[in-house]
This record gives C-alpha cells, sequence and structure tokens, in this order.
C-alpha cells in the first residue's frame, strides 16, 4: 500500500489516499483507519470516464492552462461520476495537465466521493471556527508543483460563493497565476454520447408520465398540490430522480409567473394552469411546459396556443447543424411577431439540458438574441413558447426537449401539442 503523500500540518488538514480497493484515512498524532472502498456506483464505463477527462486535458493544453480547478458538481459527475449534494459547502476537483486527479471536500462526503466516483485522491479539510480551505487548496497545488503556474478556474459556479473564492483568491496570490475557465468543461458537456441520450431519453419518458398526469388531473376544483404531487409520483415511480429546478405550477393571473413560488391554489371552473417541469434520470433531465386550460377558452387564448405551436415546430425546423442559438431564437421570435403576439413573448426561448443539480436545470447556452453557439449533433435543448398577456391576465405555454441530430431535430416526447382543456 502506497503511503500517504506528505502534506503540510496534518493537524489541520486531513488527507486521504485512495489505492485500488482499500482506503487509508490519515489524521493528525499519526493515527491511521483503514476502510474497504465497496463496489462503484458508477454510470458510465470507466473508458467513457477516462475519454471525458482526456478531452478535458486537451482543452487545458490549448489554453496553456497547468490545472483546473472546477467549482461546478456538473463537472465534477461529467468527468469522474462524483454525485453528492455537498456542494452546498466548499469543495474542489483539481485535473492537473498531466492527468492527475484530486478531491478536496469534507468529512461528510468522503464516503460519497469513494462510492460514486473514480477519483483515487481524496482529501479532506477539517469543519472547524476557524477553517480555511482555501489554505487546504494551496498545500495541494503546492505538492503539485503548481508554484508559478497557470490554472483555471470555474468561477461561474453557484457553490462558490464571494466569500469562497475571496479564500482561493488570497491563499493563492503570490503563488500561482489564474484566469476563468468556466466554460472549459460545459463545453464538452454540451454534445452528448450516446450512454448519456440513454438517460435522456428515460428522462422523456419519464416527464410525459407526469404531464399525462396532469392532464388527467387538471380540472375545475382540483387542488394544485394534488397535480404536483401526481406529476412527482409519476416521475419517482418510474425510477428517477429529483429534479435540479422546482417544478411551475400556478393557476389563474399565477399562471404569468412561470417561477415557482409558495402558496398553492385550486383550480378554477374557467381556468387557466400553467406547467413548467422534467423528468430526471441520472439527472439527466428532459422537461416540458404546457399551459392547461378549464372551462370556456378565451378565444385570444386559443390563438396564442396556436402561435405557439407554429413558433416551436418552426424553431425545431431550424434546429440543425451549423445554425446558431441565435438564429433559432430569431425564429421563434419571427413567428410570434407576425403572429401579433411581439410584446407578449420573452427575450429567451429555451436553453442546453443535461445532467445538473440544483438550484436549476438551465444548462449553458441558451436560446437568444445573438448568440453565437452553433448547434451540433447530439445536443439536447428544450424549446419554450411563452407568451404572457398582462393586460388581459392571459397565459399560454407550449415547450418541449429536442435532440439535434446529423440532419436536424428530434422530438423526445411522445405527447401531442393540441390544446388541452378539462
Amino acid at each position: 500500500m502506497d503511503k500517504l503523500s506528505s502534506v503540510t500540518d496534518l493537524s489541520v488538514q486531513l488527507a486521504v489516499c485512495l489505492r485500488l480497493e482499500n482506503l487509508i484515512y490519515h489524521t493528525g498524532g499519526g493515527v491511521v483507519r483503514h476502510f474497504r472502498r465497496l463496489s462503484l456506483m458508477l454510470h458510465f464505463t470507466r473508458e467513457e470516464f477516462a475519454a471525458r477527462q482526456r478531452d478535458a486535458i486537451d482543452a487545458m493544453r490549448t489554453r496553456n492552462l497547468d490545472g483546473l480547478l472546477m467549482f461546478r458538481q456538473e463537472s465534477m459527475y461529467y468527468l469522474t461520476g462524483y454525485d453528492t449534494m455537498g456542494y452546498s459547502q466548499f469543495q474542489c476537483l483539481y485535473l492537473g495537465a498531466d492527468g492527475h486527479l484530486t478531491l478536496l471536500t469534507r468529512s461528510a462526503d468522503l464516503r460519497q466521493a469513494l462510492q460514486t466516483s473514480t477519483i483515487e485522491d481524496i482529501r479532506v479539510w477539517a469543519d472547524r471556527a476557524d477553517s480555511n480551505p482555501g489554505l487546504d487548496l494551496r498545500s495541494i497545488l503546492e505538492e503539485k508543483g503548481l508554484s508559478g503556474g497557470l490554472l483555471g478556474v470555474e468561477l461561474d459556479a453557484y457553490s462558490l460563493t464571494g466569500q469562497r473564492w475571496d479564500m482561493v483568491r488570497s491563499a493563492l496570490e503570490g503563488f500561482c497565476f489564474h484566469e476563468d475557465a468556466s466554460g472549459l468543461v460545459n463545453r464538452l458537456r454540451l454534445v452528448k454520447s450516446e450512454s448519456e441520450l440513454v438517460y435522456v431519453r428515460r428522462a422523456a419518458e419519464l416527464a410525459d408520465d407526469a404531464l399525462e398526469e396532469a392532464n388527467r388531473l387538471a380540472t375545475p376544483g382540483a387542488s394544485e398540490q394534488d397535480v404536483l404531487a401526481a406529476m412527482h409520483n409519476a416521475i419517482f415511480r418510474g425510477g428517477g430522480d429529483y429534479p435540479a429546478s422546482r417544478f411551475i405550477i400556478g393557476a389563474g393571473e399565477r399562471a404569468l409567473m412561470v417561477r415557482n413560488f409558495t402558496g398553492y391554489g385550486t383550480i378554477g371552473d374557467n381556468d387557466q394552469l400553467q406547467l413548467e417541469f422534467g423528468g430526471a434520470y441520472r439527472h439527466y433531465h428532459s422537461c416540458l411546459m404546457r399551459t392547461v386550460l378549464t372551462g370556456n377558452p378565451d378565444s385570444q387564448q386559443v390563438r396564442m396556443h396556436a402561435a405557439c405551436v407554429d413558433a416551436l415546430r418552426a424553431c425545431q425546423e431550424a434546429s440543425r447543424p451549423g445554425v446558431t442559438f441565435g438564429e433559432v431564437f430569431d425564429t421563434h421570435a419571427q413567428v410570434l411577431d407576425d403572429a401579433g403576439f411581439g410584446e407578449h413573448r420573452l427575450n429567451a426561448c429555451g436553453y442546453s439540458l443535461g445532467a445538473l443539480y440544483p438550484p436549476t436545470w438551465m444548462d449553458w447556452p441558451m436560446l437568444y438574441a445573438d448568440n453565437p453557439i452553433v448547434v451540433q449533433p447530439n445536443m439536447v435543448i428544450f424549446m419554450h413558447m411563452i407568451l404572457l398577456d398582462s393586460e388581459r391576465g392571459l397565459a399560454m405555454s407550449v415547450g418541449e426537449t429536442s435532440l439535434i441530430t446529423e440532419t436536424g431535430c428530434e422530438r423526445l416526447s411522445r405527447m401531442e401539442l393540441d390544446l388541452v382543456v378539462n
């Protein structure tokens, strides 16, 4: 068994060194504890993880980076399988240009890292009143010989708060250089592998199951929470996961909010129910958006629905390899503007989807004006056509997830786009 590589001040930094099936867990004072690594919970092959890591290293070398500091949980999951909610606290995954991976995390996530990832070098920083994991990270980088080197940093990460980044930046001052590399792994995640698409398709099936429940239960007098509970139940009974975003549901004027909020109501006799939700499987998402009506629909709302369907179909037709995300948005805008609803549309009409963690399933990039990102095969894009008429209190939306193919765009939902009136 290899001995633990030397680190500074073991009384402050707990270190873990993993080799093969056994774990040696070192603490200060010469205490050594042994763990056995149980069967791994990996959702992709080791070969696929290794290929993803090679792609990341190639991208790093293109930018002359000596290492990459990852703070996005999505990046960690994508490259190693590491699956945790512990990103609410400080943690960082280091990838060196030499291919070495080191995870710095908390003791509460030690076993999570062992059982869900391929990472073989796990370090634990100690929770205490004066903890500064930025210094623990610097110790790791000193060990790797990064003094004077150039590091890429995922600055666009929900877990990297201003306070935490200040710790890291202060610890690295005078030691090495750094630059924003938030998009490095994001760009790799954008185009899905065939094994990823298996999970995306299952997520789409679960989303359809949830919509079937909503269409069945969204009747006059029904509780919004009963509808919401049935939708979640369909996904969990189907083997799905917690979604990265909260479901959106709201009747009446609240249908115009298109955001999750607390305080649920009851569906009226002549009402509109806004729904935006997603199926999730192995953290991969497929989303849908619909407005379900009850009673006698307003004729204007019927026209709004027709315009949304036309816009969605036009965007799907336009979403072919080689066009830009901005051009797809322009298609949406043109159709809705021509239908007379320009003042009621939004400034974005969708975004990429993948393996995401809370607080959102919205992935990069988005469909908005002038976005230069080029559409490529095996991208998964959620397109939502939303019209909100605040003056008349009317809402309408139609949205679904599509897979970009070599020649066009494939719908992942089996559900029709017809207006549902209960």
